[in-house]
């Protein structure tokens, strides 16, 4: 799973440019010769757009600055979601991320689609629990059979760590982050 995907990125380049999490994998797993030229490169988008809520309508496309805003913004433009996506998604089987935060529970969510077989619905549900703590709202998944995919909304309030201080860039790197471990714990536990 996590383990081709990772091999296919250092196989592909050179000088091998891999985000922090997927080096301590690659380092974990020994898939690095040792004289390997290594570059810790920040998550990098194609696209950002800032969407209205009610019509999924494009309010703005923006460019890599806008991420530097606190995710405090969405709770001030509460009428707006991010969506943004990235090639390196694909590492983690996710099309993209929705970013909003949600008035009716109060907390800031994160909605994503995640290319994983509906047999692992045990696993993905007993670990988004065990990793997941908020009072209010936790995640909700629903496979959908006409995709292919799990629907994932989880609390980005419930992530370890998370603040509405942090910028947007940072909670996509959690983000991130917590969706390869989750990819490395079930890739262990198969």
């Amino acid at each position: 799973m996590l383990k081709t995907q990772i091999e296919s990125l250092i196989n592909e380049q050179a000088n091998i440019k891999l985000i922090d999490v997927e080096k301590s994998y690659a380092q974990k797993h020994s898939l690095l010769n040792e004289d390997a030229t290594i570059e810790t490169i920040p998550l990098q988008f194609e696209v950002i757009e800032r969407c209205n809520k009610e019509t999924e309508e494009l309010v703005a496309e923006e460019t890599t600055s806008f991420l530097t805003k606190p995710v405090q913004y969405l709770k001030e433009h509460a009428n707006e979601f991010m969506y943004v996506t990235s090639e390196r998604f694909d590492v983690i089987r996710v099309d993209s991320f929705a970013l909003e935060f949600d008035g009716a529970f109060g907390v800031y969510s994160a909605l994503f689609g995640l290319r994983l077989q509906k047999k692992y619905s045990e696993f993905l549900h007993s670990y988004l629990k065990a990793h997941l703590q908020h009072e209010k709202m936790t995640y909700s998944a629903a496979f959908s059979g006409e995709d292919g995919l799990w629907e994932v909304n989880l609390a980005l309030d419930a992530l370890d760590g998370f603040s509405e201080q942090q910028s947007l860039d940072e909670v996509l790197a959690q983000l991130y982050s917590f969706v390869f471990a989750l990819l490395e714990e079930l890739e262990t536990a198969v």
